[in-house]
């Protein structure tokens, strides 16, 4: 594809290095191992901008299953804003995410620009900061690793609209992680991942059952931040409760994104939902 002199196409793995590096300087902290799982949810779904063979744009649109998409990603280096180039990659994004109903996270700034290209707001979701040390781990909880990973699968389809098996596959196991589950009576009733970020720490997802069971998960991430090391959770602001567990535990509000879709909302479990996996997948 050819567009303003912008040739667009996948990245490869290499690549997808880059846009990370570039979300960086945006001041978005990615985590240190991300893109390898990012790259396992779809290996096509990275999308880059050449000019002269040089980068400068990237874009992300995820396909999960058969009907539904995620856009991220989506940047232009500072010197080659305003010519043109994004716009070439959002279209080509779209289009190859055309007949699936497709969700974003997009800054508050540019909710009526997503707008017009089809997109309707969902909620808001809060990013807090907290800061490690002073909290001690729940004793109800278990290491994620003790259990098949086809049950977190299991688990977690219901809280996304489409299974992401290979994803979750590469999430729950990243270096330096720490992912941990609450069982009761043989049953997966809640399970998180905190990882490392070029700053501190975040966790996602957080998902449990109940508010209590999503208290223990987060205590016994937060236990693994070194004190004073920054951690940070996003949460659906529609989810009360999960608005309760960042406050009750001293995080502020450092950034918020407008979920939205092309489509109706899925009807997911927000209220089950205490941490999304990541602004930029879902």
């Amino acid at each position: 594809m050819v567009s303003n002199h912008c040739h667009i196409r996948p990245m490869t793995r290499g690549e997808l290095d880059i846009a990370v590096d570039w979300a960086a300087a945006e001041g978005w902290n990615p985590g240190l191992y991300d893109a390898d799982c990012f790259y396992h949810a779809d290996p096509t779904g990275f999308l880059m901008g050449f000019l002269d063979g040089e980068p400068l744009a990237s874009i992300s649109a995820i396909k999960y299953g058969d009907s539904f998409g995620f856009i991220g990603f989506y940047i232009v280096k500072p010197e080659f804003r305003g010519q043109g180039h994004g716009l070439a990659l959002w279209h080509a994004a779209l289009e190859s995410l055309k007949g699936r109903n497709v969700g974003l996270d997009g800054v508050v700034a540019q909710q009526e620009n997503y707008v017009k290209s089809g997109f309707s707001l969902a909620y808001r979701q809060i990013r807090y900061e907290g800061l490690g040390g002073g909290i001690s781990a729940a004793s109800s909880c278990t290491p994620l690793a003790a259990l098949p990973v086809e049950k977190v699968v299991e688990y977690d389809r219901q809280f996304f609209p489409e299974v992401r098996s290979h994803f979750i596959q590469c999430w729950v196991i990243q270096p330096h992680h720490h992912a941990i589950a609450i069982v009761k009576e043989q049953t997966l009733v809640g399970y998180g991942v905190l990882r490392p970020c070029r700053s501190g720490y975040k966790i996602g997802p957080l998902f449990a059952d109940t508010a209590t069971m999503a208290d223990a998960i987060f205590r016994t991430l937060v236990a693994n931040v070194p004190p004073g090391q920054p951690f940070y959770l996003d949460v659906p602001e529609v989810n009360s409760a999960a608005i309760a567990l960042a406050e009750h535990y001293e995080m502020r509000c450092v950034f918020e994104t407008a979920r939205m879709y092309t489509q109706s909302a899925p009807q997911l479990p927000l209220n089950k939902i205490f941490g999304v996996t990541t602004f930029e997948l879902g």
